[in-house]
């Protein structure tokens, strides 16, 4: 027997179905039910991003389970609040959907988001529903600074170190495989469906004294170039300090392409990459990719110091 639709059931059942018998972070002081959520803000500061992913354009539910999409959903956010040096401390979904979307669906989304969200050290605090022709889910993130300074774009030095944390590369590789129909190399697929943040890297980046930070979800070097050009300084990427995994290079040679360029120019892994004033406190779990250059060097990013040919990395206004 197939499953009711959302316009069969009901707003009110779908959110029901949503947030019965979840629990709740130990941020929540209020959490769904009322007309809004109450979360604690400890620092007296809150951090707050938001970002949309659309059925089409941001994922594919012939390509991912709607568990995966609310899991990337959440991560792609969460990432951003830990590339302030902050701590995720709840999540607010809206979801857009047609009448005729099945609960199957949603449920599969509730529990790929609440999955996430708790990976993340936080829950889902409240949201919204509507119809709409297509499947939209936009959510906002909350996070705690913890009594530190936000790490910012801006703060990059001549002289610091360039570091990340997370792989790089394996989301690129796994959206070329999907769109290629290659068979196998199931890691990287599963990498592009279900990005992981190491969220506690950027408290831990931020602990380290970290003098910028940012989310890779465009891609390495056009994620260092909002550092760049935020600092007004140059970053030198070394090549040969840049990991590729095994699996990021048997799938580049199966498709023909660069691998190193998947690394430098592949979007929605959501590691970190960040700056720090010397090679000796950059933290565990962190990997020395290059060097901020000097004023005189020009704004922007450079791969061996020379600027890199390859493709750019992701625009939410590309149509090509």
């Amino acid at each position: 027997m197939p499953s009711p639709t959302v316009g069969q059931v009901g707003e009110f059942a779908v959110i029901d179905r949503a947030t019965a018998g979840r629990v709740q972070s130990r941020h929540t002081l209020l959490g769904p039910g009322d007309d809004a959520a109450v979360v604690a803000a400890p620092d007296r500061r809150v951090v707050v991003t938001t970002d949309m992913l659309v059925h089409g354009r941001h994922f594919r539910l012939d390509w991912s389970s709607p568990a995966d999409v609310g899991r990337k959903a959440i991560a792609q956010n969460g990432a951003d609040i830990a590339a302030m040096g902050a701590r995720c401390t709840g999540f607010v979904v809206a979801l857009a959907c047609p009448a005729d979307t099945s609960v199957d669906i949603t449920d599969g989304l509730t529990d790929g988001l609440w999955s996430e969200a708790e990976r993340a050290g936080a829950s889902i605090v409240g949201g919204d529903l509507v119809q709409c022709e297509t499947l939209v889910i936009s959510i906002t993130a909350l996070g705690d600074l913890e009594g530190r300074t936000p790490v910012l774009r801006s703060g990059a030095r001549p002289g610091d170190v360039v570091a990340v944390a997370g792989r790089l590369g394996w989301s690129a590789a796994g959206l070329a495989v999907l769109e290629s129909g290659l068979s196998g190399h199931h890691a990287v697929v599963d990498a592009h469906r279900v990005p992981t943040p190491a969220y506690e890297q950027g408290v831990m980046a931020a602990t380290a004294g970290a003098t910028s930070l940012t989310d890779i979800s465009d891609g390495l070097s056009a994620d260092l170039g909002h550092i760049a050009t935020a600092s007004g300084v140059g970053i030198d990427i070394v090549s040969e300090f840049v990991r590729i995994d095994d699996e990021i290079h048997s799938a580049a040679s199966d498709l023909n392409v660069s691998a190193l360029g998947w690394a430098l120019t592949g979007g929605e892994d959501h590691a970190l990459a960040g700056t720090f004033p010397s090679k000796a406190v950059v933290p565990e779990g962190w990997t020395v990719i290059g060097r901020v250059v000097g004023k005189d060097a020009p704004v922007g990013v450079t791969v061996d110091g020379a600027s890199y040919s390859g493709a750019a990395g992701w625009s939410s206004f590309e149509t090509s």
